[in-house]
């Protein structure tokens, strides 16, 4: 109980646990759809899956600023792909949180005369980005693993070798695709916080995909994968330890 009341209290797990919902509630309605028995529960959902996405929208007023700190921390990272990425990331979701505060506003009445489904679009644009630059880290680190990982078993082998009186014959040997699977599974469950992340930013991408129109998908893989996401972002919530950093 202590800890849920910790993990509500934060601003963070009230948004996924907001998200977790709007999901699940789209893909309840796709999978009751064709069920004439659930119209007035597919109804509901529909009203809630929209409450959640209204309370999340006023959960993330303040995320603006967070990503502008975000960008500017990121700015003192030594790696330069890393900073690249991670600045250019922090960056677009900023410009993303200021056009999803923009339609909030525009919701309740506080501005009126804006283009709506222009500024839907301009926050899939940047949210879009955001994520290809998360992926591009993910791929990054992934490679930077298997890279040490492979120098490793190298030296190891160099160490049995010469313990064995074997001659040393430095050799650069394409990975075979089960050994380059191997490595990779290795890699990834040796670093869950690094598997996570990827596997998170991978089902977020469906997202604005779809919206953008550069790949559409249906309410069941949007549903489905928007819930996983989610999921993985209320594990990384309660255990900090399992969150990719920087």
């Amino acid at each position: 109980m202590e800890t849920f009341i910790k993990f509500t209290n934060q601003s963070q797990g009230r948004d996924r646990i907001f998200r977790t919902t709007q999901y699940a509630c789209t893909l309840s309605k796709y999978l009751l759809r064709n069920n004439s028995a659930r119209k007035e529960l597919v109804v509901k959902l529909q009203g809630l899956e929209s409450n959640m996405s209204s309370g999340r929208k006023l959960f993330r007023l303040g995320n603006t600023v967070d990503s502008m700190h975000a960008a500017k921390r990121t700015l003192q990272i030594s790696d330069p792909v890393l900073r690249l990425c991670l600045t250019v990331a922090n960056l677009n979701r900023a410009f993303y949180f200021i056009c999803d505060n923009l339609l909030w506003a525009s919701n309740v009445g506080l501005v009126n005369g804006i283009d709506t489904e222009r500024w839907s679009l301009n926050a899939s644009r940047f949210y879009f980005l955001s994520l290809v630059m998360s992926l591009t880290r993910d791929v990054y680190v992934i490679t930077q693993i298997m890279v040490q990982r492979t120098r490793e078993r190298e030296f190891q082998q160099k160490m049995n070798q010469h313990l064995d009186d074997s001659p040393d014959v430095a050799t650069v040997i394409l990975p075979q695709l089960d050994a380059f699977l191997f490595l990779l599974i290795e890699s990834l469950t040796s670093h869950p916080s690094v598997a996570l992340d990827t596997l998170k930013n991978m089902c977020d991408f469906f997202i604005p995909l779809d919206r953008l129109g550069l790949f559409r998908s249906n309410p069941l893989v949007l549903g489905f994968c928007g819930l996983i996401s989610s999921l993985l972002g209320i594990v990384c919530v309660l255990h900090p330890g399992l969150k990719i950093k920087p």
